[in-house]
């Protein structure tokens, strides 16, 4: 793996960040510094994705042939470097980096034609309908049903846990359709269009507080609702293998980058907080080395994601490697997190439970401490889901103990 950056790298590399300069308007760097967990609302999601689009660069990881840049792998990590370093919203996921792979492996040519156009130009959002009430980590055992109607399936069951169901136009499902046998066997992969009669959503309060513009995430509920057969994607009763292909896009997605930028915020914090004794937080030893720990776990993990970026452009699957990025990716997120806490000190106790409200000329009440305190509380409660969203953590590990050790 050679890591030395060619010529014609490095003048990508400042095309990158001449764009960045170009296109990250200060609305959008005003919004960005105060969100909670890297989004915007759905207005700034679409409104930067799609500048994005017009660039060309709304799907690094796409085939041409799909309308992707066709980015060399060194390519591929520099702009997400770069994107992570200077702050910008990360892409929504949904459609962009889960189904849409899923689509171009498994899909048909009409279900290709009809749905990628629109999820690279931002125009039809997705929300993912995994999780159900009895059946989390252990997603084999859901039980959401959908009976074979004639040319319909008829779905009865709920979804939980879904990430802004509020915004989504379709949902990429996993839909019971055989009762018997293994339950792996019986589940099928099912396109539905959130606008048909019988589904209907709760918003679901979090730790964090999330006023209406930042609720993430929500329970949906089907009741007889119809779902033509040709939105299935693959066989009946083949969808638990279609599922393990996205969710190794779910797990498997980068973290070194934005994990350096986060790293970057606590230092900036540390430099302009003071310690018990009247000197800047950065200069004491313990907290530096701190810092220190959460840079060696950082360069390890990156490390390991360009092995595995490295095999995907050569087109070798990622498997239960996925597993490994996720849990070290969530949980020096978490450890991130708490340093940031730390950094802050007393600025970051109180917690502001709509972090936007000011920008939005919603309120004038002073806020205590600097700016930058603010999304740091409601950051740290937000992050506490990255171990259990993807398959929770200890899930990952009984991933890697079976199919990397083999026990």
């Amino acid at each position: 793996m050679d890591l030395a950056y060619a010529p014609e790298d490095l003048a990508f590399r400042d095309e990158v960040r001449t764009w960045i300069a170009e296109n990250y308007d200060s609305d959008l760097r005003e919004q960005m510094a105060q969100s909670k967990n890297g989004y915007l609302d759905k207005a700034g999601q679409v409104r930067w994705q799609k500048k994005l689009a017009a660039r060309g660069w709304a799907a690094p990881d796409w085939p041409v042939e799909y309308g992707g840049p066709g980015f060399t792998p060194s390519q591929r990590y520099i702009f997400n470097m770069e994107m992570s370093l200077a702050g910008v919203p990360t892409s929504s996921p949904m459609g962009l980096k889960m189904v849409a792979p899923v689509i171009m492996a498994f899909g048909d040519e009409a279900q290709k034609a009809k749905h990628l156009p629109p999820i690279l130009s931002s125009d039809v959002w997705w929300c993912q309908g995994y999780s159900e009430p009895g059946a989390g980590s252990d997603l084999a055992s859901l039980k959401m049903s959908a009976v074979r109607d004639g040319d319909d399936y008829v779905l009865n069951g709920s979804k939980i846990w879904t990430t802004h169901a509020q915004w989504a136009d379709w949902m990429f499902c996993l839909v019971r359709t055989e009762a018997t046998g293994k339950a792996q066997n019986g589940i099928s992969f099912l396109l539905v269009d959130m606008t048909t009669p019988g589904i209907s959503i709760r918003p679901l309060p979090t730790l964090d507080g999330p006023p209406e513009g930042e609720q993430e995430i929500n329970q949906v509920f089907f009741d007889n609702v119809r779902v033509p057969v040709s939105n299935r994607i693959g066989e009946e009763n083949k969808g638990w293998t279609y599922a393990k292909y996205l969710l190794e896009f779910e797990r498997g997605n980068a973290y070194a980058p934005g994990l350096r930028a986060a790293l970057r915020k606590v230092r900036k914090i540390a430099s302009a907080e003071l310690d018990g004794s009247g000197a800047p937080l950065i200069t004491d030893g313990d907290f530096r080395r701190k810092l220190a720990d959460m840079e060696i776990r950082i360069d390890a993990l990156d490390a390991q994601e360009l092995r595995v970026f490295m095999g995907r452009s050569a087109g070798q699957s990622v498997g239960a490697v996925s597993s490994m990025l996720k849990c070290l990716g969530s949980e020096t997120q978490q450890a991130i997190s708490e340093l940031a806490l730390e950094a802050a000190g007393v600025y970051a106790a109180p917690f502001v439970e709509d972090t936007w409200a000011h920008l939005r000329g919603e309120t004038n009440e002073p806020r205590p401490g600097p700016d930058y305190a603010g999304p740091i509380a409601p950051a740290y409660f937000n992050y506490r889901k990255t171990s259990i969203y993807a398959g929770s953590n200890e899930i990952q590990h009984n991933i890697m103990a079976k199919l990397i050790l083999g026990l």
